[in-house]
């Protein structure tokens, strides 16, 4: 069989090694429009902030695809789809003859229409990440436009690296899709405190040589600026092949598209209705994708995904989940607000089963509820302990003598305590041979001090060092 994926991102290239990993014979060619291996896109704003190297994001090793019997066409995008011959065009006019294609096309940033826009740069891609930080080396100040997970965590990165940041959002309060009105608020007020200047409820209307023009005709000083106003599914290739295109490449529970050769993961497709636009869910559907071209499991189908948020800037605790937005007269709100300290914790329960929950500041309840809003399950009584689990005896899931082997830790990866505990039992000693073995850590990063905690107390149970 001749397998085709087109993009080799985070949902493009772990099709292609979740496909190896199941059959050494399948035929597969990947094309990335980027020249660069493909990278974990969520770990950029530690590019960013210096924290990491191009290197060290890396999702495969550069000797991977030889390795693997893979063809690689980095910096070779598809420009057509041959749908009555089954091929696919390139960039540089080659042909490539498909019996499955597996669109992974991802998204693009939105860029607003305004004057001078092109002397900013998006935050989105690897090269982006270096052509900001070669200009924060030089800019006296940056803004960043954009209020929402990349923009803040951009923002973050370049304050880091002490440069002055002004982060312009349109909404009232900065994630709104994710938080409430408190959350966003307390939000806000730490970022300030880490040097982030925050300014809410304003358009952007020029980006001038040395600052930006607001729509009020107010300018703030811009040495540098980065767009993070969001983005929009890659479908034109979908489109002008004849696809059935909405918002994203329409897909089924196969995630097929409405041809039955060619099948659409990550953030260019859409099923049932939405678009994701996160890793786990990509991740989930290359795995359910592998499954069916592969025959390893034909029944496999790809439901949805229920989305835990983590933001990820350093020294920023945020984690979101499910329906945030309902009110009193739609379910039962539990909720503690302390801003003087950053810290608010927010519970939506429906029909006694935690249906959304807010996380900001210490967030060690996490662990706990992400396993409560993942079951459905019925929640204890103790509303109070789920806030704060310890106090009342509610259990700490996060603790690895409190966390069930069924618990799961790495929520991008699908990987449990007790995967983790065989790995260890296996022979992995540390955090990185886990991660080798299992992948948990790999995505957002999100789970690393679960994983390093479970490591840490199975080496203590054994007298091992880890």
């Amino acid at each position: 069989m001749r397998l085709v994926v087109v993009g080799n991102g985070m949902a493009g290239a772990r099709l292609v090694s979740e496909v190896r990993a199941r059959d050494k014979d399948v035929q597969i060619t990947v094309f990335g429009a980027e020249a660069w291996q493909p990278y974990n896109r969520v770990l950029l704003s530690n590019v960013v902030a210096g924290t990491s190297s191009p290197d060290q994001v890396r999702l495969l090793d550069p000797r991977w695809y030889a390795d693997h019997g893979v063809t690689a066409r980095l910096g070779v995008p598809v420009t057509a789809i041959d749908r009555d011959c089954r091929t696919v065009i390139a960039a540089d006019g080659t042909r490539e003859p498909y019996d499955v294609l597996v669109l992974a096309t991802g998204s693009e940033p939105v860029v607003p229409p305004v004057p001078g826009v092109e002397r900013a740069t998006a935050f989105r891609t690897l090269d982006d990440c270096e052509r900001i930080r070669d200009a924060a080396q030089d800019a006296r100040s940056a803004v960043v436009v954009g209020g929402g997970l990349l923009g803040i965590e951009a923002a973050r990165g370049l304050a880091g690296r002490g440069v002055p940041v002004t982060l312009l959002h349109l909404g009232g309060h900065l994630m709104e899709r994710q938080l409430d009105e408190e959350a966003g608020l307390i939000l806000r007020q730490t970022l300030g405190e880490l040097g982030v200047v925050i300014r809410t409820g304003v358009t952007l209307s020029a980006v001038r040589e040395r600052h930006v023009e607001l729509s009020t005709g107010e300018l703030v000083d811009a040495g540098l600026v980065v767009l993070a106003c969001g983005v929009r599914p890659v479908v034109g290739l979908a489109r002008d092949a004849g696809l059935e295109v909405a918002r994203g490449v329409v897909v089924d529970d196969e995630l097929r598209t409405d041809d039955p050769s060619i099948f659409a993961i990550g953030e260019c497709a859409q099923h049932a209705g939405r678009v994701y636009g996160l890793v786990a869910p990509a991740w989930e559907q290359a795995s359910v994708v592998a499954d069916l071209v592969t025959g390893t499991d034909k029944e496999a189908r790809y439901r949805g995904s229920r989305l835990v948020t983590r933001l990820k800037a350093r020294s920023v605790e945020l984690a979101a989940m499910g329906e945030t937005h309902l009110t009193e007269d739609e379910a039962e709100i539990v909720r503690f607000s302390h801003r003087h300290n950053g810290t608010y914790r927010k519970l939506v329960i429906r029909d006694g089963r935690l249906v959304g929950a807010i996380l900001l500041g210490e967030t060690s309840a996490v662990g706990t509820l992400t396993q409560l809003f993942d079951r459905g399950g019925p929640l204890p009584s103790d509303r109070a302990g789920l806030l704060f689990p310890g106090v009342g005896g509610m259990p700490v899931a996060d603790s690895p003598t409190r966390m069930p082997d069924s618990a799961r830790v790495c929520q991008c990866n699908n990987v449990t305590k007790g995967q983790i505990r065989a790995c260890w039992e296996s022979g992995a000693r540390d955090v990185e041979a886990v991660a080798a073995a299992t992948r948990a850590t790999t995505g957002c990063g999100g789970c690393r001090d679960a994983v390093e905690g479970i490591v840490g107390w199975l080496c203590e149970q054994e007298g091992v060092s880890a």
